[in-house]
C-alpha cells in the first residue's frame, strides 16, 4: 500500500511538471509533442537504460523557454525507462540541440551508444508567430556599406586601399576593369582597362576579380573562358587570353589559408567554371580529400575543423552539399544560390553567409554557424533593393562583396557586407 501510494505520487508529480512545462512554453510552438516524438526516437535507439542527456541551445530561443523545453524532454525520457545518469554510469549519451530556420525549430539529438557508430534522430516544430516565446538577441549583425553604382552590371568589386575606408577600388564589368581613386570625398576614375575575348559573353554573366599574394601582378580576372592579369604597378595594362584554368573559390591573397590542428598544410581549391554557362562544372583542383568532383554548383564556402576542411556547395539541385574529404552530405536549406565564408572575432570565429528571399520578394544575406552540419542563424537577415547578382569574399576573408539589382532603378550596385558582433 505504501508503495503504491508513493509511484502514485511520483506519477501525479510528473504529470504536473509535464502539464507546467507544457504550459510554460505553449504558443506558436507547442513543445510537447515533439518532446515527446524526440523522446521515443532516443528510446527506439537506445532501449530503456541508463543515459546521459546533454543539451544545447543554438536557435534564438530565451534561456528560460529552451530550459522549459529540455525539462519536458527529460520527463518524457523517464517515462519511457531512459534514466538519467551521468556520463561515467550511463549506457548511452544523447547530445540534443535546438536549432532553426525561418519555418521550423529544429530538435536533433546524436546518440552514442558503446564503441558502435552514432545515430541521429530530428523533430521539428513550426515557428508560426513565435506568440509566447522570448528570443535572446542576435550574436551578430551585418552591415552594408556602398562602393559604386552603375547602369552596366558590376561582376566584382576589389578594395586595393584604404585605411577607415575604401581609397582606391577596381571594378570588373563585362567590359573592362575600372580604376577609381576616393578624393574630396567623391570617386574619380584613375585608369580603364580593356578586356579582350574572341567570343560572346554567357546571358548570365559572372566573373571574379582577385588581388593574389604575387608580386609580378596586382589583379587577376576570372570570366567564362578567359584569364586576365595585370602588371604590378599604376599605370596599369592587362593582358587577357583564352583560359580554361580553374577559378579561386576563396580569396587568400591578404590572410594564410588556415590550417586545422593535426591536417596537412592546404591547399587553396579552385573549380572550373562553364564557359557557356553560369555554373562550376564541378570538377575541382586539387580536390578535397579523396574527392575531386562534385556536382555542377554556383558558390562554396570553407570551415576549418579541427583535423580537416569542410566544404560547402550549392548546387543546381537546390540543396547545400557538405564535403569532407571523404562524404558528400545533402541538405535542403532555405538559402539562395550565394555562400561564402568569413572568418570574424565573433562566435566560432568561422560563419557562412547565405542569400536568401524576404518576404517581399527582395533578397537577403544572414550569418549562419554551422555545428555538425546543421546551420545556426546568429543574424538578422540583412535586406537589399533588389537581386543580388553576385557575392564574393573579400581578400581579407572577413567580409563580402554584394552586387545587387535595383528593383527600380535597373542599376548595379557593389556594397561591402561587414560582420560586427553583438555586445
Amino acid at each position: 500500500m505504501r508503495l503504491t501510494m508513493r509511484n502514485s505520487l511520483r506519477h501525479l508529480k510528473e504529470i504536473l511538471i509535464v502539464v507546467f512545462l507544457s504550459c510554460s512554453v505553449a504558443g506558436a510552438s507547442d513543445w510537447s509533442e515533439p518532446a515527446q516524438q524526440l523522446a521515443r526516437k532516443i528510446v527506439a535507439v537506445t532501449g530503456p537504460c541508463a543515459i546521459a542527456v546533454t543539451t544545447e541551445n543554438r536557435s534564438s530561443l530565451a534561456k528560460k523557454d529552451f530550459d522549459a523545453m529540455s525539462g519536458t524532454l527529460r520527463v518524457d525520457l523517464e517515462a519511457l525507462g531512459a534514466r538519467a545518469a551521468k556520463p561515467e554510469q550511463a549506457a548511452a549519451a544523447a547530445a540534443v540541440w535546438l536549432s532553426e530556420n525561418r519555418q521550423f525549430y529544429v530538435w536533433l539529438a546524436k546518440i552514442q551508444q558503446g564503441a558502435g557508430e552514432s545515430a541521429v534522430v530530428m523533430v521539428t516544430a513550426p515557428r508560426g508567430d513565435d506568440a509566447g516565446l522570448a528570443h535572446e538577441p542576435m550574436p551578430m549583425s551585418l552591415h552594408k556599406i556602398p562602393l559604386w553604382t552603375q547602369e552596366d552590371r558590376i561582376l566584382d568589386v576589389a578594395v586595393l586601399e584604404e585605411d577607415t575606408a575604401a581609397k582606391t577600388i577596381a571594378v570588373l564589368d563585362g567590359k573592362k576593369v575600372s580604376i577609381y581613386r576616393l578624393k574630396s570625398g567623391k570617386w574619380q576614375q584613375a585608369e580603364s582597362l580593356d578586356i579582350a575575348h574572341a567570343g560572346p559573353w554567357p546571358r548570365d554573366l559572372r566573373g571574379r576579380l582577385t588581388a593574389p599574394a604575387a608580386t609580378d601582378h596586382l589583379l587577376e580576372v576570372y570570366l567564362p573562358g578567359v584569364f586576365c592579369k595585370s602588371t604590378a604597378t599604376l599605370p596599369l595594362a592587362l593582358n587577357c587570353r583564352e583560359s580554361d584554368d580553374p577559378w579561386p573559390l576563396i580569396a587568400t591573397a591578404a590572410i594564410s589559408f588556415p590550417t586545422p590542428v593535426g591536417a596537412a598544410s592546404a591547399q587553396p581549391l579552385g573549380a572550373f567554371y562553364s564557359t557557356t554557362r553560369n555554373f562550376f562544372v564541378g570538377a575541382l583542383a586539387p580536390g578535397i580529400g579523396k574527392i575531386t568532383n562534385v556536382g555542377k554548383f554556383y558558390s562554396a564556402a570553407s570551415l576549418p575543423r579541427d583535423k580537416y576542411f569542410l566544404w560547402l556547395f550549392a548546387e543546381m539541385d537546390g540543396q547545400i552539399h557538405f564535403v569532407d574529404g571523404v562524404a558528400d552530405q545533402a541538405m535542403k536549406a532555405d538559402w539562395g544560390s550565394d555562400i561564402v565564408s568569413v572568418k570574424t572575432p565573433c562566435e566560432s570565429g568561422w560563419q557562412v553567409l547565405a542569400t536568401g528571399t524576404a518576404e517581399n520578394g527582395m533578397d537577403t544575406i544572414r550569418a549562419y554557424e554551422i555545428a555538425d552540419r546543421d546551420p545556426v542563424p546568429v543574424s538578422a537577415a540583412l535586406d537589399f533593393s533588389g537581386e543580388i547578382t553576385a557575392l564574393w569574399a573579400e581578400a581579407k576573408g572577413d567580409g563580402a562583396i554584394a552586387v545587387v539589382r535595383d528593383r527600380e532603378t535597373g542599376d548595379y550596385e557593389a556594397l561591402r557586407v561587414a560582420v560586427a558582433c553583438s555586445q
